[in-house]
């Protein structure tokens, strides 16, 4: 781990060096040199991602400890991706433009304030899942030491399933009402997939990458802010491409472990305890990296 992180930083060193020599030939008219920017801008996000970050560690530990699809948690490392770029771009357009700070004032704020922020955000989201594994282990726990039944699914909105069917029954086939007497599951569903595709999206993108701030920066200094922009935002899909695959392989990684729990213990009850213990590990996992970054940063 450690050589990739040294690879990884001398990379983005290398490509900061390049970055700035692209730029003066864009500047100068050099034939081909945007589409040489947009390529090392693209390379830049490859080798940022690839060192230590803490978007792999939410993504990654998020797809562990709750059951996601894959393509949604690869668009949602797309969109933190994109989003942290965006940030970026306002920064420096509200920063240098509007307030008329300093290169080093805005790459003060990315690096103390907003990283800080992030990584807040982000230990708060590990122990939302910590007390969401909790929560549903104490439900598997009741179910497996009472009459109860535990779900499998390990579905949120179970419970009121069944209570919105006992109240319809309560009330006949029709109970002569226009209006709903509460959301469906999949209503439901919809709602807290978007709350955590919010939460998960902001968390990231909270801390700009510094090095889509150099760019920018660069770039603004030199009359060729469109292209620092574009390059900001191929940054972005340069990072992407790493978030993206940790977000595969810890689905993958979710299903395959939970499917041998599930071969090995056929009492759902107890693979469902399986699934509250995966979740409440991963939230732990995500606490405690990110309550370490936030204290090597403070």
């Amino acid at each position: 781990m450690e050589r990739v992180g040294t690879w990884a930083a001398q990379g983005q060193r290398e490509a900061q060096n390049a970055l700035a020599r692209t730029l003066r030939a864009l500047r100068q008219g050099e034939a081909g040199a945007l589409a040489g920017l947009m390529g090392l801008c693209f390379l830049y996000g490859v080798f940022h991602a690839a060192g230590p970050g803490h978007g792999k560690v939410l993504i990654g530990g998020y797809g562990l400890g709750r059951r996601v699809a894959a393509l949604r948690l690869a668009g949602l490392a797309l969109a933190s991706s994109l989003a942290q770029s965006a940030t970026a771009v306002l920064l420096v357009l509200a920063g240098i433009g509007v307030i008329g700070w300093t290169r080093t004032q805005v790459t003060g704020l990315a690096d103390g304030v907003l990283n800080l922020a992030s990584y807040g955000a982000i230990a708060l989201v590990g122990l939302w899942l910590v007390l969401r594994g909790l929560r549903h282990l104490w439900r598997t726990g009741a179910s497996v030491g009472g009459s109860g039944h535990a779900d499998p699914h390990d579905h949120p909105h179970h419970d009121h399933a069944h209570r919105h069917d006992h109240h319809a029954q309560d009330n006949g086939p029709d109970c002569g009402c226009t209006h709903a007497h509460g959301p469906s599951p999949e209503q439901a569903a919809r709602v807290h997939s978007l709350r955590d595709a919010l939460v998960l999206i902001g968390a990231i993108a909270i801390r700009p990458c510094t090095g889509a701030l150099f760019l920018l920066i660069i770039a603004w200094r030199m009359d060729l802010l469109a292209a620092g922009i574009g390059g900001a935002f191929a940054m972005g899909l340069g990072t992407a491409t790493i978030t993206v695959a940790a977000a595969l392989a810890s689905v993958w990684v979710r299903a395959s472990s939970l499917d041998r729990i599930r071969a090995a213990l056929p009492d759902p009850r107890l693979a469902a305890r399986a699934a509250a213990l995966t979740e409440l590990g991963a939230g732990l996992l995500i606490a405690l990296v990110a309550l370490s970054l936030l204290t090597r940063a403070l």
